[in-house]
């Protein structure tokens, strides 16, 4: 009988010891919590790059972003961005919390909520500083460095918003998770030289850009992050 019941069980308990039943739903539960948190970073960004190209070509307007500098911000971006996510510790009050229903979907209305409104924002990012370097009489390299670098710089700030689906980076620790600040780290050093190298340049039709550039990035991405935020 004992044979029969494990081939019919869907979970069969090695080990009875509450305490061990306790760690395997803990560690089930950050897992979870860890996948989730990375569908709802790549799912918004993901967005964000597709409808650039769409509304362009909709529009008749010039690319802000080539192809090729798509697979650049994809290739970098999910190996020292997104990838940091699965070494996120657990929430304090995981255990806390009541059980999910196993019918939930993980696409829940405020997943796709924010799905939407995130992609729009990068969207407008994008758009707006590609044109704004045009307008400013910048070449369209140099206009695509800076998209492809608000892109990338909007993923990289939307990340520390991704780290909780429900408090601040600030409120869950803001260095409890060193796998992203290097991450992080890597990723701007990376994206400099892809900037400001030569090589890259011509491999990926990019141009150096000015420093006052760099902070117009920077503000339009922390203002997609604290709006995020203020949404939280």
């Amino acid at each position: 009988g004992t044979e029969v019941a494990k081939e019919a069980a869907d979970m069969v308990l090695t080990d009875d010891n509450f305490a061990s039943i306790e760690a395997a739903v803990e560690e089930g539960r950050c897992v979870f919590e860890n996948l989730k948190k990375f569908i709802v970073w790549s799912l918004p960004t993901n967005l964000g790059e597709g409808l650039s190209i769409l509304l362009a070509i909709f529009l008749g307007a010039a690319l802000p972003i080539l192809p090729v500098q798509i697979l650049w911000v994809n290739m970098t971006t999910a190996i020292f961005l997104g990838m940091m996510l699965a070494f996120e510790p657990k929430e304090q009050d995981i255990m806390t919390r009541p059980p999910q229903d196993p019918k939930l979907p993980i696409m829940t209305r405020d997943v796709v909520i924010r799905t939407l409104y995130v992609g729009l924002l990068l969207v407008a990012g994008v758009f707006g500083l590609f044109k704004l370097e045009l307008s400013r009489g910048a070449s369209t390299e140099e206009a695509r460095s800076v998209a492809t670098t608000m892109l990338v710089m909007g993923e990289l700030f939307y990340l520390f918003n991704c780290r909780s689906l429900t408090k601040s980076a600030f409120a869950i620790g803001f260095f409890s998770n060193t796998w992203i600040l290097w991450g992080v780290g890597l990723m701007v050093l990376i994206q400099v030289f892809y900037v400001h190298s030569p090589v890259m340049n011509k491999l990926f039709h990019s141009a150096p850009m000015p420093f006052d550039a760099w902070m117009r990035i920077f503000a339009a991405s922390i203002l997609i992050a604290m709006i995020v935020g203020f949404e939280k």
